[in-house]
């Protein structure tokens, strides 16, 4: 018999194509991933990578064993979303995916509101900029600035969010308009609406600082040093100024996501309406 948690992570290393990609994903050490490579590949007595010089590569085996060992996760997720399923009481954890400033901004401010209503429900918030996957299990709950397309998901449309371009008053009042300077989002969320939407109010105005973290981009205009494109909620909670743009404005809608296997377990419904009250307030 083979050990299922070197099938793992022979699986996340077929995902992510190199040692060290899998290792950042598994937070663990690009030695440790090799070395369960190679206890898989002796445990079933088969050749899964060819060991190149600065690569391993997927041998014709080693596909086919990580297509059988991605069914077999697939299935062991199912049986966790279906325990969890079973589940009738509102206590145990519930994990939330949501993107770091409403996370920060609107819903860990809310926190105990969600305790003293249900004091045996603990929650876990991950900001993350990324799509929490829900069929792996990454989380129970997502907050997304788009509706999902996947069909096992399901979700609800809870708020839209207005963006604005925002500078420190003093900022504002000392820099003509030609002479702003912008603050945006790094390369990793280039392709975003808002980025998009950023750089075509800045047109050929220079971008001084680059970061995917809108605090740290609000903070940076908070201390007079730029322009960022922030959404309302954020904007107010800086004392920051929003200027005139140009052409259309830019919204987002905020979608709570959920699988469909654990949407009526109670404690999930419970987080959800957490949720769902954070955004209207």
């Amino acid at each position: 018999m083979f050990d299922w948690e070197d099938l793992r992570y022979f699986i996340v290393f077929a995902h992510e194509q190199s040692l060290s990609a899998a290792a950042r994903t598994l937070k663990v050490d690009h030695a440790t991933v090799a070395r369960r490579i190679s206890a898989l590949e002796q445990s079933l007595n088969l050749k899964l990578v060819d060991r190149r010089p600065r690569a391993y590569v997927m041998t014709e085996d080693g596909e086919r064993i990580a297509a059988l060992g991605r069914r077999m996760e697939s299935e062991s997720f199912a049986v966790q979303r279906t325990a969890l399923a079973g589940q009738e009481s509102y206590s145990g954890e519930v994990t939330v995916s949501a993107p770091p400033a409403l996370a920060c901004a609107l819903i860990a401010p809310r926190i105990n509101a969600l305790r003293m209503k249900h004091p045996q429900l603990s929650l876990q918030l991950i900001g993350s900029l990324g799509s929490a996957s829900l069929s792996r299990r990454e989380a129970d709950i997502a907050v997304r600035l788009s509706r999902p397309k996947e069909p096992d998901l399901v979700a609800r449309k809870v708020a839209t969010v207005s963006f604005y371009l925002y500078g420190s008053a003093d900022y504002l009042s000392r820099t003509a308009a030609q002479d702003r300077v912008f603050i945006a989002y790094d390369e990793s969320m280039e392709q975003t609406p808002q980025q998009i939407w950023l750089k075509q109010q800045a047109g050929d105005r220079p971008i001084l600082l680059r970061s995917n973290d809108l605090n740290i981009q609000a903070t940076v205009a908070q201390a007079g040093a730029g322009v960022a494109a922030l959404p309302s909620f954020l904007g107010e909670h800086y004392g920051l100024q929003a200027i005139e743009t140009i052409g259309a404005g830019l919204e987002r809608e905020v979608w709570l996501v959920v699988h469909s296997d654990i949407r009526h377990t109670p404690a999930v419904q419970a987080v959800m309406s957490f949720l769902v009250s954070c955004f209207e307030q």
